[in-house]
């Protein structure tokens, strides 16, 4: 199961004089992890290397280190930590040794992944929507099972027939919480 960072992260790790400074957040948008990018990028640096993957989206960028050797490796650790929903940026202080494309590899890869490693992180949880209509006799029995299947309630409706009531819950649950809703119901619940 995939998880996602639950808090931003840092490491750092000096290697053969060259100062890598790793720094994660939670980004599920394409936009957002430009957005951390521009916010922990620093001018400074001799690079700014860094990964997002959100899904089957990702992108990352060298910066400037020959191809391969950065960006890719900090995509590989946010894959090796079976993290999703993530930016990783590393920040590259050159300290004068040159460290060959293995060395940046290992460097850029492994400064992200301690960084990941150490972060504080959790389950990313598959969630449906649905929606349902329920008669008004019955609205106490399924606040009772919104919360026994973790539903989150996002809007709620009165009209002349019950209520309808548009929720999220773990996908997990879903035919779990369809069964004792049609239960509780005696039938009258309508799932859509």
């Amino acid at each position: 199961m995939s998880r996602c960072l639950s808090a931003p992260a840092s490491h750092e790790a000096l290697i053969k004089r060259s100062r890598f400074i790793a720094h994660a957040e939670r980004c599920t948008t394409e936009a957002q992890a430009r957005d951390f990018l521009e916010r922990i990028s620093d001018p400074t640096a001799t690079h700014n290397c860094w990964a997002w993957r959100a899904g089957d989206q990702y992108r990352f960028d060298d910066d400037g280190e020959p191809g391969g050797t950065a960006g890719r490796p900090i995509l590989a650790a946010i894959e090796g930590q079976d993290m999703d929903q993530v930016a990783v940026v590393v920040i590259r202080h050159y300290g004068g040794i040159k460290l060959g494309t293995g060395g940046l590899i290992r460097a850029y890869g492994g400064t992200a992944a301690e960084c990941l490693r150490t972060a504080t992180s959790e389950p990313i949880i598959e969630t449906t929507r649905l929606n349902i209509r329920v008669p008004y006799e019955s609205i106490a029995l399924v606040h009772q099972l919104l919360d026994r299947h973790q539903a989150l309630k996002l809007d709620e409706h009165y009209n002349s027939t019950g209520v309808e009531l548009s929720l999220e819950l773990p996908t997990s649950n879903l035919d779990a919480f369809i069964t004792d809703l049609r239960n509780a119901t005696s039938g009258a619940a309508e799932v859509r």
